[in-house]
């Protein structure tokens, strides 16, 4: 099989999101796990710690990559990063439903296209 190295990397800071929405694990769990259904991704495992007193990471492994959220919900703030390899996953869906659940008040998100011998970074507000 013949595996291409061109991957899309989405990063994405987002801000004002009610406190309970990303200090629930289970919440947080239930919603990346969707997100990476949604995206067509295959999941391999999902890792997460909870954080005392407040504060999460979830972690997805996939066949095409990672899924990942680190929340600080003392400041109303997640760091979310979605990367796929290949063009049939496509992490922006991922994203885009996880700020759906999420309603954050602000997104800074960037996209990075990787593996084409050229670094593109595109700056988004999805």
């Amino acid at each position: 099989m013949d595996y291409k190295t061109y991957g899309r990397h989405i990063i994405a800071d987002v801000w004002g999101i009610e406190f309970n929405r990303i200090n629930d694990i289970e919440f947080l769990k239930q919603h990346m796990h969707k997100a990476a259904e949604k995206c067509g991704a295959t999941i391999l495992a999902m890792e997460y710690k909870v954080f005392q007193p407040c504060g999460a990471t979830v972690f997805l492994l996939l066949s095409e990559s990672h899924l990942s959220i680190h929340t600080y919900p003392e400041k109303g703030f997640a760091a979310i990063d979605g990367y796929t390899c290949g063009e049939k996953v496509n992490p922006e869906v991922a994203i885009h439903y996880l700020l759906s659940v999420l309603e954050p008040q602000k997104v800074y998100s960037s996209k990075i296209i990787r593996g084409t011998g050229e670094f593109d970074i595109t700056k988004e507000s999805p």
